[in-house]
């Protein structure tokens, strides 16, 4: 009898031992699981930099429009460089607009350049009643000329191209254009940028109107 109770504490003992055993590998694997749970998490997501859901946003200071984009390259010792040059609009409506040119190793690179310099080179001209400009004009730029004639309220942007993108920006919503000589978009945007920079103050063209 006394072997036999021997025995039976023993296998208890055993069995006693195993299950701390187990308890012990189950939470040792568990912060394990956890850890690789989260740096899959994040390298697959990521955190999150936008704004949170039903958050207002700003509204925009300034509208803008790429104009064009176009691939450029230069040739040097080990190969050929590439880059891209962006060619960019912005506007804030009443009469204040402006352009910018810029070269990068990517696109977006380059648009955001672009508008930056477009910020430092802003002009306000002063519009006509019914949105329009105070008398024609004609912009000139190289080769380029931009001929632009004031329209009668109702008859919308009557232009192409760069000339309709930096009217249109600037908040002039009626005006007849016409562009002579070279069509090249930066020459065109010049030559437009150019006649609305010459353009009179309409209080002044009515004084001279007055006094003709």
């Amino acid at each position: 009898m006394d072997k036999e109770k021997k025995n039976v504490v023993e296998d208890t003992e055993e069995v006693e031992t195993e299950e701390v055993e187990t308890t012990d590998t189950d939470t040792e694997q568990a912060p394990q699981e956890g850890v690789r749970r989260n740096q899959r998490g994040r390298r697959e997501g990521g955190p999150r930099r936008g704004p949170r859901r039903g958050a207002p946003r700003r509204p925009k200071e300034f509208e803008e429009r790429v104009v064009a984009i176009n691939r450029v390259s230069k040739t040097t010792k080990g190969g050929r460089r590439l880059r891209f040059t962006a060619l960019v609009v912005i506007g804030y409506g009443k009469g204040k607009y402006g352009y910018g040119n810029a070269k990068a190793a990517e696109v977006p690179d380059a648009i955001r350049k672009a508008i930056e310099v477009a910020k430092k080179n802003t002009f306000t001209v002063e519009l006509a009643k019914g949105d329009t400009i105070a008398h024609e004009i004609v912009g000139t730029f190289g080769a380029c000329r931009v001929f632009l004639k004031p329209a009668p309220e109702g008859t919308g942007v009557i232009a192409g191209g760069p000339v309709r993108a930096i009217l249109e920006l600037a908040g002039v919503r009626n005006v007849y254009s016409k562009v002579y000589g070279s069509r090249t978009a930066l020459n065109v945007l010049k030559a437009t940028d150019n006649g609305l920079r010459n353009l009179k103050r309409a209080s002044e063209i009515k004084r001279l109107r007055g006094t003709l």
